[in-house]
């Protein structure tokens, strides 16, 4: 998964989020029914024997650790959110350099 098509939001903001799933409906919903909601959706995707014995495991690189010097009013923006801003820093910066690759270096 590259994360292109993923938004994050903090637990904080999940909750107030209006959530407009049907439990009673999907309570009801038998084993043959979600085996057929499931093999009628077009995105499923299954994995076989073959795809398993292909499979790897690929584990993160590790971070460094630098000093940065921030403005005030950047990092501020970044905690606005609580915990994790580094992380957040971190996927502004990421996200920057994969647009600059296209660009010699």
């Amino acid at each position: 998964m590259s994360g292109k098509n993923t938004t994050r939001i903090s637990p904080q903001k999940a909750k107030p989020m209006n959530d407009k799933t049907d439990l009673a409906r999907l309570n009801a919903m038998t084993d043959a029914d979600i085996a057929r909601a499931v093999a009628d959706d077009p995105d499923t995707f299954i994995p076989d024997e073959g795809w398993w014995a292909k499979a790897r495991i690929v584990m993160p690189k590790n971070k460094e650790m630098v000093t940065l010097r921030l403005d005030p009013d950047v990092i501020e923006w970044f905690k606005h959110d609580g915990k994790g801003y580094q992380t957040r820093i971190n996927a502004v910066l990421k996200a920057f350099v994969e647009s600059q690759e296209h660009r010699a270096r």
